[in-house]
Parts: structure tokens; C-alpha cells; sequence
């Protein structure tokens, strides 16, 4: 028997493996935040009159606020007329006026918004009017991409504090109706049902209040900002958690159903006695016989009531279950996107697998506290073992359609998030795995398999004892009642139980983290392919010829030329060797940039993708991409439009195979 259960075991993790590899060899384009595709006029272009507005089309639909995007001149003034809309309708632009007669000169436009995803984004960039010039913008007129420190903290730790009380909340709802209904009347359990339920409360209202700080990039005073609560509200993410704490609402009242229901003590079989039986011995064969059908019948009658308590307590705690876990996942990932109709389902059915299974978890460490037999546990192991079976088969699929190509596990922060959470349940199935040894140990003892009973410690004679003011009494007594208790509590802990009880205790503590990195993957961009990320460096690059750019005037005796070594660890010849970067003439303005790649023979060497970019710290510029245009073997040639002076970074993102990848910087100086 337990070699066919290795056997099934082995060829179900055979054909998720081998379901991976077919999904991620023929994988599309991935589901991600929204990317800035192209804008109008378009990055480090030069226009010959002033344009009547700025447009940016992005990937996916954004939400937009008062001041989303920003258009600053030369002197940092604000030029443009501010409330940003959509243009045409369409969802997935922006555009904003700007104010007639601008004279020439390079303009900073500086962008914030919210993807379909429920993420904020931002970025930079900048055009010019006639010719480009030198330009002072101020860095707190600037709007960065990144959060409040203390709010971006605050804002993560309750996101995790909601995934872990949702799984707290329905994960011991369902170990009390399915593995252990006596439990609904144990104290112990009642606290848990009750923690799960409020921390998601809190965490909810900490989340709805941290939202709109956290999207603008303001402080941690903004969280009390009616006006932006009301912004959060009208977004999707807003409705979501709006919806959330209705639905806590109902699950309070659930709770204090299933505590009524299940916690009263179930109500037993009682027949009248009978007067004794005489006759023959086969006849009093077939009264036995009838006595025993008899009882049968009565003991279920007795227990239906429970049973169909059960039922539907059950059926409105699934329901409500699948309610609360779409309001995740109905404003994350699963909601853009390819395949929405399917990940939405599977992204729900993700989230009440991983309930089921750590959630769980808790309720069975208190369970095993309270003394539940072998029968209990056996219970929760089936549980627990379709809810790993689903949470591998769901986040295969979840990880296809995050990543897209293998390139993107070990190349983007995603996917390495993805490995950490993979190895963490790997571990957690290792304790699995020493768990379900201990489960059989203790199945193998009868003695020990039986639930231990609370004990029984008869009142003592002198009750009205109990009642007296005499201190030393009262302390003798309150003395006697926390030894009954412990007693009860450590009878029956044989090493068997015990052993059992640490190995859980180590699956709940790495549930921890993986919940952790679980809120931190919703809050990273999912993988794109390389078609995807050559797609959307292509939009800029038509952008300087459509909008007649002139080639930057280079100056003898003015070019900077920077190396920077790199090495992506791969074993192809263009894995490791030297990134040259050239500019000239390395001043505010427009830049001529050419960038060499050679190998460690010192020969060029050609890679599958190269990326570009500029950024200037000091002022939150950037990333400034370039439009990098190939001149021969390991050669490329662009424009870069540095409208600052400072310490700026350059950024070569190079990667060599599918897999390998890595982006070497350097610091310079302009001006």
C-alpha cells in the first residue's frame, strides 16, 4: 500500500514537471504591470513647434490621477494644464494639455499611474522644442516610481497579515467541518476562528487607508486623507477591499453559527429499558440483533442534526470563502493578462488550497494540544494532500503565465521570488513528509491513536469551600485547578504525539515565510519574454526619425568612454567579456552614444538582447532608455538625451543566453 502511494505521488509530480516544461517551451507573452509602449511627441525627440498636449500609451489600462503626469520646462515650472485624462476613451493612455506659446528648449515629463493590476508605475522622460537645451528641474517636482519607505513597509506587512489571517480564518473553519467538528466547542479554537477574523479586519481597513499614500508616493500623515481613501474607493483595488469587509460582515455571522452549531455538546441516544428477555436461545439471538439495528437508527438520528448542520454550514463557508479570495485576486495578476477567463478560476482555487493547507496547519497544532486522536490527523493528512496536489497543478499554470520563458526565472526578480517560494514549500513538504511517518507511528499503537479525554477530576466535597473568603483557600484551590488542567492537557503526550507535534510546528513556521514571499511576488512585475521587452524598446526607437531629430553634434577631444566588465555566468562565449560605452560630447543635451560588446578573447561578440539606459539618482531621472540601433557584429549606436548635469549611471543589461543575464553599471559625470 505505501509503495503504491509513493508510486502515485512520484507520477504526479512526473506530469506536473514534465506539464512545466511543455508550457514554458511554448509560452507567449506573460501578464505583467503596465509599460509606458510609445509617446507622443516621443522620447528624446526634437519637435519644431510646441505640441498641444503629451500622450503616453501604455500596455494595459491605467488609472490616472490629478497629477499623473507632469510636464516640467527648462527652469522647472509646471507648463501643462494639469487633471490628466484618457485620450479618446481609451483606457490605456494618458494625456495632459500644455499651455500655448512654450518657448524652445528640452522639457522633462515626469509620470505616475496605477496598471490594470492594481500596481502603481512611474518614469521620466524628455522632448524638445526647436532645439534641446540645458534644464534645472527640481527634484521634488519630479514624481519617482517608488513609494514612501515607511509606507511601501507598512503597506507589504499588511498584505501579508490579510494572506495569513484569510488562511487562519478559512483554513480552521474547515479543519473544525471536516477533520474535527468537536472542536468548535473547545476554547483554544474559538481563539484562533476569532484571530483569523480580526486580523483580516484590521489588515483590511490598514490596507484601504495605506493605499492612496502608497500609490502617490506621499507620506505616512496622507493615510488619513478622506479624499484619497475616496480616490481608493473608485478604483478597482478600492471596490475589492470595500467588498472584503462586507463580506467579514457575514463571515462574523458565519462563525458564531458555526460556534452555536457545532459547540453544543451532541445530544445522545436514549431508549427506554426494556424488561428482560426470556425464551429460547435463538430467539434471544434475534432480539439482540434487533436491539443493536434499533440503536444504529436512534445514534443516527441523534447525530443528524449535526450532520446536516455541517452541511450547510459547509456549503455557506465555501461560499464565502470563494467571495473573500476574489477579492484578491480579482484586482492582482490573474485580472490582466492573457487567459483572464482561466486564471481567475485557478488564481481563486490557488488561494482556498493554500487555506485549506496552512491554515490547517494551526488548527491541527492546537488540535494535537487538546489531545485529538489518530483519526483527526488522518483526516487533515487527506485534506492536506489534494491541497498540495492543487496548489502544484494551480501554480504551474500561475508560474507559465507569470514568466513566460525559463529566462525569466533566474533573470528578473520574479522569478528568483518564484525559486525562493518553491524552495520554501519543498521544505515544507520534507516536514510533510516526517509528519505523515509520525501519523503512521501512531496509527500503529492503538493505545496511542485514541483521543485523549479530557480528565475528569471529580469536585471536591467541600464545595462551598470554593466560595470562601479565606485567601490561603482560594490560592490552595485555584492551585488544584491549573494541575486538572494540565493534566488534562500533557496525558496521553507520548514521544509518538510528541514528534508529531514538532514536525507540524516546523510546517507552520515555514508557512510563514511563504506567505511572505507570496506578497512580495503580487507586488513584483511577472517575467516578460524577450519578444515582449524588444516589442516595447522598439516603440521609442522609431520615435527621433518620426519626429525629425537631428543627429547630435559631436565634438573632437569631448567623448567619455566607459568600460564596464560583465560576466552572466553562463558557458557560452559571449557569457563573459566587456561592455564599452562611448559618448561625445558628454554634456546636457543630446549625447551621440556607441556601445561595444567583446568577449574575454577581446573579440566582439554578438548577444541575443542588449539594453541601454541612463539614470541620474540625485534628481529620481530615469531610467532614460536609448534606442539602440545594431552597426555590425557586438556593435550598436543611439542617441541619449541627458537633460541634467550630475553624477548619472549607466545601466548595459546584457543577456547572453536564454537563461543567463546580467545588467553591470557605472557611474560618470556630466557637467
Amino acid at each position: 500500500m505505501e509503495k503504491a502511494a509513493h508510486r502515485r505521488i512520484a507520477g504526479l509530480l512526473g506530469t506536473l514537471g514534465a506539464l512545466l516544461a511543455l508550457m514554458l517551451a511554448g509560452a507567449g507573452p506573460a501578464a505583467a504591470h503596465a509599460t509606458l509602449e510609445s509617446t507622443d511627441p516621443h522620447q528624446n525627440s526634437v519637435v519644431a513647434t510646441a505640441p498641444q498636449a503629451v500622450t503616453l500609451t501604455f500596455s494595459e489600462s491605467v488609472s490616472l490621477s490629478s497629477d499623473s503626469v507632469r510636464v516640467l520646462d527648462p527652469a522647472g515650472k509646471a507648463v501643462d494644464t494639469g487633471n490628466p485624462g484618457h485620450a479618446d476613451g481609451k483606457a490605456d493612455t494618458a494625456r495632459v494639455g500644455l499651455n500655448s506659446g512654450l518657448a524652445n528648449g528640452t522639457y522633462t515629463v515626469a509620470w505616475r499611474a496605477v496598471s490594470e493590476d492594481s500596481h502603481p508605475i512611474g518614469g521620466a522622460f524628455t522632448f524638445s522644442i526647436g532645439a534641446p537645451s540645458d534644464t534645472s528641474v527640481s527634484a521634488t517636482a519630479l514624481q519617482g516610481a517608488k513609494a514612501d519607505g515607511l509606507v511601501s513597509a507598512l503597506y507589504g506587512t499588511g498584505r501579508t497579515v490579510a494572506y495569513a489571517a484569510f488562511a487562519l480564518l478559512a483554513g480552521v473553519a474547515a479543519f473544525v467541518l471536516i477533520c474535527w467538528p468537536e472542536g468548535a466547542a473547545r476554547r483554544r479554537m474559538q481563539r484562533l476562528l476569532m484571530t483569523g477574523w480580526a486580523a483580516l479586519l484590521a489588515s483590511t481597513v490598514a490596507v484601504l487607508m495605506l493605499r492612496g499614500p502608497y500609490e502617490r508616493g506621499s507620506g505616512i500623515g496622507k493615510a488619513l486623507d478622506l479624499s484619497l481613501v475616496r480616490a481608493t474607493l473608485d478604483e478597482r483595488i478600492g471596490t475589492a477591499l470595500a467588498a472584503r469587509l462586507l463580506l467579514l460582515a457575514a463571515s462574523g455571522v458565519f462563525l458564531s453559527l458555526l460556534v452555536g452549531q457545532l459547540g453544543q455538546p451532541a445530544r445522545p441516544a436514549v431508549r427506554p429499558g426494556g424488561a428482560g428477555s426470556t425464551g429460547s436461545a435463538g430467539g434471544a439471538g434475534d432480539e439482540e440483533a434487533e436491539e443493536a439495528e434499533l440503536r444504529e437508527l436512534e445514534q443516527r438520528a441523534a447525530e443528524r442534526p449535526q450532520r446536516e448542520a455541517r452541511l450547510g454550514l459547509g456549503v455557506a463557508g465555501l461560499v464565502l470563502s470563494i467571495a473573500l479570495a476574489a477579492t484578491w485576486v480579482g484586482a492582482d495578476h490573474a485580472s490582466v493578462g492573457i487567459q483572464v477567463w482561466l486564471s481567475l478560476p485557478l488564481g481563486m482555487l490557488h488561494l482556498i488550497a493554500m487555506a485549506l493547507w496552512l491554515g490547517g496547519l494551526a488548527a491541527l497544532l492546537v488540535a494535537l494540544r487538546e489531545g485529538v486522536g489518530a483519526q483527526v490527523v488522518d483526516r487533515f493528512s487527506k485534506v492536506a494532500f489534494g491541497s498540495v496536489a492543487v496548489l502544484a497543478a494551480t501554480g504551474v499554470y500561475q508560474s507559465w503565465r507569470g514568466l513566460g520563458s525559463w529566462g525569466a526565472l533566474t533573470g528578473t526578480e520574479y522569478g528568483r521570488l518564484l525559486l525562493v517560494k518553491t524552495g520554501c514549500v519543498a521544505v515544507m513538504l520534507g516536514a510533510a513528509w516526517f509528519s505523515r511517518t509520525w501519523l503512521a507511528r501512531l496509527r500503529a499503537a492503538p493505545t496511542e491513536a485514541a483521543e485523549v479525554e479530557p480528565a475528569a477530576v471529580p469536585e471536591p466535597v467541600g464545595v462551598a469551600a470554593a466560595h470562601s473568603e479565606d485567601p490561603l483557600r482560594q490560592a490552595q484551590l485555584a492551585r488544584q485547578q491549573a494541575a486538572r488542567e494540565s493534566a488534562g492537557r500533557e496525558r496521553g503526550l507520548t514521544p509518538t504525539r510528541a514528534g508529531l507535534r514538532r514536525s507540524v510546528l516546523v510546517e507552520a513556521l515555514v508557512a510563514v515565510a511563504v506567505l511572505v514571499v507570496t506578497t512580495m511576488l503580487t507586488n513584483s512585475p511577472p517575467g516578460r519574454v524577450a519578444s515582449e521587452v524588444k516589442a516595447g524598446a522598439a516603440a521609442p526607437a522609431a520615435g527621433p526619425a518620426a519626429g525629425g531629430a537631428p543627429a547630435p553634434q559631436t565634438e573632437p577631444g569631448r567623448t567619455v568612454e566607459l568600460k564596464l566588465p560583465y560576466d552572466t555566468k553562463g558557458r557560452t562565449p559571449n557569457a563573459k567579456g566587456t561592455a564599452t560605452v562611448t559618448l561625445n560630447p558628454a554634456r546636457t543635451g543630446p549625447n551621440e552614444v556607441h556601445l561595444a560588446l567583446t568577449g574575454a578573447d577581446g573579440q566582439p561578440v554578438d548577444v541575443p538582447e542588449v539594453q541601454l539606459a541612463f539614470t541620474l539618482p540625485d534628481r529620481d531621472l530615469g531610467p532614460l532608455p536609448v534606442a539602440l540601433t545594431p552597426e555590425g557584429t557586438g556593435r550598436w549606436s543611439g542617441t541619449a538625451q541627458l537633460p541634467l548635469a550630475g553624477t548619472w549611471v549607466v545601466s548595459v543589461q546584457i543577456r547572453s543566453s536564454d537563461i543567463d543575464q546580467t545588467t553591470p553599471t557605472q557611474q560618470f559625470k556630466i557637467g
